[in-house]
């Protein structure tokens, strides 16, 4: 059965609808402008993970869109419906939500009117727990795009146009993902993760410097690996590094670690990659 037939209902500003509704006017801000954002979270046994990374990166993203929300807006209230959404659709066990914000409606220079806010959940299966050791990733570069380095770099904002498009390149080429790159030809994510290689034992990552969307996996991992044998660090990627790295992996929020097999024909070990999974993920998501 498709997961999008299993959702039958969606919170609109607080409303539950079916979700076959229309829920936006013409003139939405994230629909007209891309002047939103949005947030990708995984639900499991009505908790949702990482929550406060989650709702720190929005509510920072929030304020740097200029996006006004009144007080009614709150943490406590968001993470109430989220839950509340997932028992009513059935999925608190194991769900993926979307928390779409939107700064509001009217023209271009419109502000201070109340956001538009959108919650969905699906339900998850159980492959996306543990460590994808089967079937490694297969992943290229897209070429198409560059992707600026700025303030607004870091936000998953509603105007996503260059990782939509690596992933349609990512489909029709029989990749698993495609490599994102900056406007200074380096490596800064990919369409749905964070990147990180390893190289004689150590662990790498690209800085927020780079354009990567400030990944909520990808900040937890740093933050925990501090602690272990294997600290990640930060460095910029050029494409060279991750064609002579031992091994490569992908990070977010609702698959955790997922490993890279094959990148523009060599082919990696996940042996590093598993012991990271093991000490810092699997009791996190599992």
């Amino acid at each position: 059965m498709s997961l999008h037939l299993v959702m039958q209902l969606i919170n609109v500003n607080g409303r539950l609808v079916e979700h076959d509704q229309p829920c936006i006017l013409a003139t939405n801000h994230s629909y007209r402008y891309g002047h939103g954002l949005f947030e990708t979270m995984k639900v499991r046994d009505g908790v949702i993970l990482l929550s406060d990374l989650h709702f720190e990166r929005l509510f920072k993203g929030i304020s740097i869109l200029k996006i006004s929300v009144p007080e009614s807006f709150s943490l406590e209230r968001l993470q109430n419906e989220i839950t509340d959404l997932c028992n009513k659709n059935n999925c608190e066990k194991l769900a993926r939500v979307r928390l779409s914000v939107s700064g509001g409606n009217g023209g271009l220079n419109d502000t201070g009117g109340a956001p538009d806010y959108l919650i969905e959940c699906w339900p998850l299966t159980e492959s996306v727990k543990g460590l994808n050791n089967a079937e490694g990733l297969i992943v290229d570069v897209f070429a198409d795009a560059r992707k600026s380095c700025d303030v607004f770099s870091n936000l998953k904002c509603s105007s996503h146009l260059p990782y939509v498009m690596a992933a349609r390149s990512a489909k029709e080429n029989k990749f698993n993902d495609c490599f994102v790159l900056n406007n200074f030809d380096r490596i800064c994510d990919s369409t749905i993760a964070n990147v990180f290689w390893i190289k004689n034992g150590a662990v790498f990552t690209p800085p927020l410097s780079e354009g990567c969307i400030a990944g909520v996996m990808r900040r937890y991992l740093i933050n925990k690996s501090r602690l272990t044998k294997y600290k990640a660090q930060e460095k910029m990627c050029e494409v060279g590094d991750l064609e002579s790295a031992d091994e490569i992996f992908l990070t977010n929020a609702i698959q955790g670690i997922r490993w890279v097999k094959r990148f523009r024909g060599k082919d990696y070990l996940n042996i590093v990659t598993a012991e990271i999974y093991k000490e810092l993920v699997c009791g996190l998501l599992n």
